[in-house]
């Protein structure tokens, strides 16, 4: 009889995670090389990863995001009775769900999936508006209750963005629909209440907390888990961050270092765990040093690039957080394309650092809502 109350508690708690597959799909980047685009793109929608972290924004109550090219990981979810379905990014450095809707005209709404309200008998309208603004233009749109359904977490009554405009240049080159954003409610623009937040308060997941494994090698792999850690994901202990600021996931580092000397963040710095920025992003003086280190050389446009040659020979670079050091080798911060070799660190004109999706693959990375935390760990 223990033994089948065992059983049974094991079995609930499974039924309250939650897989949700990532696909790899091509960025915005990819596509500009390939129609020979990206040269004059850059010159006129210059990369500025840290807008969304602008406090100044913040204080708008608008929500930034950035027009990041290299984006490339989505999942699937779909809204409404019946479902429609949709591609996004989930964004731990926003808080918003969006996708675009019928009602949107501008030239980045080609897309054929559309969310259609008059299709859906659960949709509910608002007279609320929202608008988040990005690098190159502002999102605006109404804001709306439907049902959300996530890798088999049924949300229901949950509020998101449809929208009406979107800043033509950047979202017109990248594969997926909209953003579901999985930071802190207080970010959230108009103050709708974030997906995740839903789902701890209808007692959908068994933690509160959700994790994140980014394939390294292919296409596949890659997923984000609602309720729980997976242990296939990721070797050795996991060990925990205080997250400093219950906005984004933002924490302490320590230190930067290349073969022992101190190259950045001397005596400690800001950082954010943001699975909605592709790159390792610091300050420009910083990360000009590291590249300096790892032999990168950047040209007039903020490209970064390495000689394919080298990568074997060059070092790693050591981020120290809570006392912890978390080593990226060469092969995670040197992106090959058919193009060449480029840097995986961005540069930024601010003193904030972003741990993107380059950090994020070497790290399995869990974000405990629970108890305010980051936990880092070796991934598989």
């Amino acid at each position: 009889m223990k033994w089948a109350v065992v059983l049974y508690a094991l079995v609930a708690l499974s039924e309250c995670i939650h897989k949700i597959p990532l696909y790899k799909g091509k960025s915005a980047r990819e596509t500009l090389e390939e129609q020979g685009l990206l040269e004059e793109y850059l010159k006129t929608h210059p990369y500025n990863p840290t807008i969304k972290f602008n406090p100044v924004l913040a204080q708008t109550s608008d929500e930034p995001l950035t027009n990041d090219m290299d984006l490339s990981y989505y999942g699937v979810i779909s809204i409404g009775t019946p479902p429609q379905s949709f591609k996004v990014i989930f964004d731990t450095g926003s808080s918003n769900l969006w996708v675009p809707s019928v009602y949107c005209n501008s030239y980045a709404c080609r897309q054929p999936q559309k969310f259609n309200p008059s299709q859906s008998s659960t949709y509910r309208s608002t007279s609320q508006t929202v608008s988040i603004q990005y690098g190159t233009g502002a999102m605006t749109g109404i804001l709306g209750y439907d049902t959300v359904t996530v890798g088999g977490i049924v949300d229901n009554n949950q509020i998101f963005g449809l929208s009406e405009t979107e800043p033509g240049s950047f979202l017109y080159y990248v594969v997926f629909d909209g953003i579901l954003g999985l930071a802190y409610p207080s970010i959230s623009s108009s103050g709708a209440t974030p997906v995740f937040d839903n789902m701890m308060n209808q007692g959908l997941v068994s933690q509160d907390l959700f994790s994140f494994y980014l394939s390294r090698d292919s296409q596949a792999g890659s997923v984000v888990t609602f309720g729980g850690i997976d242990p296939s994901y990721y070797t050795g202990q996991i060990n925990w961050v205080p997250v400093t600021s219950q906005t984004y996931w933002e924490i302490t580092m320590d230190q930067v270092t290349v073969n022992g000397q101190t190259v950045a963040c001397s005596g400690g710095c800001r950082g954010i765990i943001d699975t909605g920025t592709s790159l390792v992003v610091g300050p420009t003086n910083d990360i000009n040093n590291i590249q300096a280190w790892v032999g990168a050389t950047t040209n007039q446009n903020g490209q970064s690039t390495v000689n394919c040659n080298s990568i074997g020979s060059m070092p790693e670079v050591v981020f120290t957080i809570n006392g912890i050091n978390f080593p990226l080798p060469s092969s995670a911060y040197v992106f090959q394309r058919m193009s060449g070799c480029s840097s995986g660190f961005g540069q930024d004109y601010n003193d904030l650092w972003i741990l993107g999706d380059v950090f994020i693959r070497e790290y399995y990375s869990i974000f405990d809502r629970g108890n305010n935390r980051v936990g880092l760990a070796q991934a598989a």
